[in-house]
């Protein structure tokens, strides 16, 4: 997606990272990536309603900026417009989940698979570290902690690539199916599911582009699996 006529890649909004980069940026972008947040990491789940007042509440700024950052999303496909002023992160069905499983492992492995050969040690040791604390999230069942490091894993491997049509594009995706995600996280038994990440780190060692690729188009699977099956059989889930 454009930002303004500057391509947006999916490492664009890990705006916490630099929080003096952020203040200074204008406030009707600081408020679209407030919520962009809160859409792709869940803080607005799938088909609860808001207002523009309530979030303007919310954030403690005008009503300006807010109606322009619900405008973008909007275009992006990230929200959905409803009678009496009300917004809402659209509920996936199985079409939708089944559309964005083919393009997302249309474009992801390949991601993953440029990344391979571009991404020196320390980058290398960046992304391990990541994962590291996304390892340390799932084991105290931090959901929302869980959620901002496996989007920043994936975030921080598509910039290595060096590709900002395909990054735009999954960019794009992540806040489509990012409000669902958090399902990966719900029980126990997401513990024991084959840890995707530590094989495309090793393929990134080995330089195996291959090999990198197929462990991304397997977590991608994973993950949008696990969606597929909430649909099926909606449970409750503990955010935390």
């Amino acid at each position: 997606m454009a930002d303004h006529g500057a391509a947006r890649s999916v490492h664009a909004d890990l705006v916490s990272s630099d929080t003096g980069a952020f203040t200074r940026l204008p406030v009707h972008e600081q408020v679209y990536r407030r919520l962009r947040e809160m859409v792709l990491f869940g803080e607005l789940e799938p088909g609860q309603p808001v207002t523009i007042q309530g979030l303007t509440d919310t954030l403690g700024t005008g009503m300006t900026p807010v109606r322009e950052g619900l405008r973008r999303l909007t275009a992006e496909g990230a929200l959905e417009f409803r009678g009496n002023r009300r917004i809402t992160v659209p509920v996936l069905d199985a079409g939708s989940v089944d559309e964005l499983n083919v393009a997302r492992l249309a474009i992801e492995p390949e991601l993953a698979r440029r990344a391979v050969g571009r991404l020196d040690a320390e980058a290398q040791r960046a992304l391990r570290d990541t994962d590291a604390r996304l390892d340390a999230a799932m084991e105290r069942r931090d959901v929302p902690a869980y959620l901002r490091e496996n989007h920043r894993f994936h975030a921080m491997l598509y910039a290595g690539a060096k590709a900002p049509i395909l990054s735009a594009l999954a960019d794009g995706l992540w806040l489509r199916f990012g409000p669902s995600l958090r399902v990966v996280c719900e029980g126990a038994e997401a513990l024991g599911l084959p840890d995707r990440h530590k094989e495309m780190l090793e393929a990134i060692a080995e330089q195996d582009a291959d090999a990198a690729a197929r462990a991304m188009a397997e977590d991608v699977s994973q993950g949008m699996a696990r969606i597929a099956a909430h649909l099926r059989g909606p449970r409750e889930i503990d955010i935390g």
